[in-house]
């Protein structure tokens, strides 16, 4: 079947596709699937983590769980994926927002659990570290975890602030640097230096 009468690629669509394609429990194992490019879904997901079909905000939990489940990313550019279909969607910054974490133990002990707006959750460590960047609008640190996938997640301000009060101050690459312990990793977040007196 060519791309032509193929038609345009439509989320009610991709959504029959993914529920179909759901078996078990567990994510579906996008990374196995490869079908052809079927074009790109006015999709976005803002910085917020909200998800946006022709513009309007998709207000059903159900699905937004659903479509994060099908997500794909390659190189800079993120895809619904199912076993048949494969269409460009626009994230604007992480597809994920991590809403909330929790902290056990204390120092090089520390392990940090977060959760993400669409029920993933991540132990912070060698599979899922987290990294800072500064924000291009107000020169912040932005920082993100990754989730699954090469998928990450923005941790929101809140959950940042309450980091903050988590961290320690350790020497990396010739440089002290103010960062977090989770699972005997540590992170750097912003050099000491830079630490409010």
């Amino acid at each position: 079947m060519t791309s032509q009468n193929r038609g345009q690629p439509s989320a009610d669509g991709i959504a029959a596709s993914a529920k179909a394609a759901a078996k078990g429990k567990g994510l579906p194992p996008v990374e196995t699937w490869d079908p052809a490019f079927s074009g790109d879904l006015d999709m976005r997901i803002a910085r917020d983590g909200t998800w946006f079909y022709n513009g309007s905000p998709i207000n059903r939990r159900g699905l937004v769980k659903l479509f994060s489940s099908i997500l794909k990313k390659e190189g800079d550019a993120y895809f619904l994926v199912t076993p048949v279909e494969k269409v460009g969607i626009t994230v604007e910054d992480a597809p994920f927002v991590a809403v909330d974490f929790e902290a056990e133990g204390e120092g090089e002990s520390q392990i940090l659990t977060f959760m993400t707006h669409v029920d993933d959750t991540a132990t912070a460590g060698p599979d899922h570290p987290i990294r800072v960047e500064r924000d291009r609008e107000t020169g912040e640190p932005a920082p993100y975890i990754l989730v699954r996938r090469n998928l990450e997640a923005l941790i929101d301000r809140k959950s940042f602030y309450r980091l903050v009060e988590l961290g320690a101050e350790r020497e990396v690459g010739g440089t002290a640097w103010f960062g977090l312990w989770s699972s005997g990793e540590f992170f750097p977040m912003i050099p000491s230096s830079e630490l409010p007196g």
